[in-house]
């Protein structure tokens, strides 16, 4: 290289949205309070990608609806539909970001945790963030 300045490259991350566990949380929600949450979504991630940060936004089926997979003997998949271990929170949703640091990635979380819930009124809901990052060191 001749000294001149490197170009910087984002470094990708996971954000998933943990909601309480139990029978889906959403369920007793007024029309117009759904219809405000899927508009919040809908536009962080237009948002996220006109700033050409967003790699995959996805929202996931509840928990009743996940299978666990396990290669058999004969390494065929073996398919277990629940009941699972009960948890306190599962996965609803998740991003896959593009951030120049953790510290915009975490910015792009805390504006997502603001999403409304019932009345309009702000969730704060965790969402985990989580490097992209290559395979583990081999030494």
């Amino acid at each position: 290289m001749d000294g001149g300045p490197e170009m910087e490259t984002d470094m990708k991350f996971m954000l998933h949205m943990n909601v309480p566990g139990g029978p889906y949380q959403m369920s007793g929600w007024s029309p117009a309070d759904m219809k405000a949450m899927v508009a919040f979504m809908h536009q962080f991630n237009k948002e996220l990608g006109a700033a050409g940060k967003l790699v995959l936004a996805e929202g996931l089926v509840g928990p009743d609806q996940a299978r666990l997979v396990r290669a058999g003997e004969d390494g065929r998949p073996v398919v277990t539909d629940g009941p699972f271990a009960e948890t306190k929170e599962f996965i609803a949703g998740f991003w896959i970001i593009e951030a120049a640091n953790e510290d915009e990635a975490y910015a792009i979380a805390a504006k997502v945790s603001m999403c409304p819930g019932p009345g309009g009124k702000p969730l704060h809901m965790p969402i985990e963030v989580r490097a992209a990052g290559g395979p583990p060191p081999t030494d």
